[in-house]
């Protein structure tokens, strides 16, 4: 139990950066905290944390072990989850975060599917493009797409997303369809703020392809309804395009050469245990994101 309470100690202090945090979260004084991670080092005999008065830092073993720890405890509530579910009813407020326009089309609907079969959960989304402190904002999960930087954050991989070039039937009526990359300099190419080219595959390796065109702009909805209304070629997401091309309004081109897809990904921070409410919705997303026909119909 002494080991099991050190483990959870140097997680909490690696992860909130600072003993009174983790004291804290913990229910107890900094001072217990101190001696847990003091025992802790002197058992394994190697410095984990660097603490000064300003603020405490991992070493390089504290970083290793730390993603270790992480882990284990991770697997430990999963366990403990598993056996319990059946006697368990999920209760309590649940606080969501995701991308405003994934969000809003993606996860509010699923949000509230999840609601109305769970009558006493409560939720609150934050629909926002900046990368909330889960931590210090209080956070239960967040939905992030794209590759993950954030090693203290604990990930689940819900589905995986990439990334079309599209143009309208009647754009295509007017204009040759490409037939590689390179032809997209003869097209007048929608583009999300200043331009840092599309990505593709080719030959083997992914590159980035510059394009241009008359207009360009921050908010990728306007650049899908500028390719529905046939004013030019758009590089959007398959969760934005997808119902469109589905039903014809949107045409693929250059298939043969999409880039590797990006993870869809629920980011949530280490806990001892994850609350039932947010394992629940977890798997609801998982479930929802993998079936690969649910992205031609949402």
């Amino acid at each position: 139990m002494d080991h099991f309470k050190q483990i959870t100690a140097f997680v909490s202090v690696g992860v909130r950066g600072s003993l009174s945090a983790a004291a804290r979260a913990e229910g107890v004084t900094p001072a217990i905290i101190g001696r847990r991670i003091d025992a802790l080092e002197q058992r394994l005999g190697v410095k984990l944390l660097i603490r000064t008065t300003r603020k405490v830092s991992l070493t390089f073993e504290g970083a290793a072990f730390l993603e270790d720890c992480q882990r284990l405890l991770d697997d430990m509530a999963n366990a403990e989850a598993a056996v319990s579910l059946g006697g368990v009813k999920a209760s309590g407020h649940l606080r969501l975060s995701a991308p405003a326009g994934f969000g809003r089309l993606h996860v509010a609907p699923r949000l509230m599917e999840y609601l109305e079969s769970h009558a006493e959960i409560t939720a609150h989304l934050d629909l926002s493009d900046r990368i909330v402190d889960l931590v210090n904002e209080n956070i239960d999960c967040t939905v992030r797409i794209g590759e993950l930087t954030d090693s203290s954050l604990v990930s689940v991989r819900l589905g995986e997303m990439r990334r079309v070039v599209v143009g309208s039937p009647a754009y295509f009526a007017q204009y040759a369809v490409p037939s590689a990359p390179t032809f997209l300099a003869a097209h007048n190419c929608l583009s999300l703020g200043p331009q840092r080219g599309w990505s593709f595959r080719i030959d083997g390796m992914v590159q980035t392809v510059k394009v241009g065109g008359v207009f360009e702009c921050n908010d990728g909805a306007v650049l899908h309804e500028w390719a529905l209304a046939g004013k030019g070629l758009a590089w959007r997401s398959l969760w934005e395009v997808g119902a469109d091309i589905a039903a014809g309004r949107l045409v693929t081109v250059l298939d043969d050469f999409a880039a590797p897809p990006v993870g869809i990904y629920a980011v949530f921070p280490q806990r001892r245990q994850l609350p039932l409410r947010v394992r629940l919705f977890i798997d609801l997303l998982r479930q929802t994101y993998s079936d690969a026909a649910y992205w031609q119909t949402a």
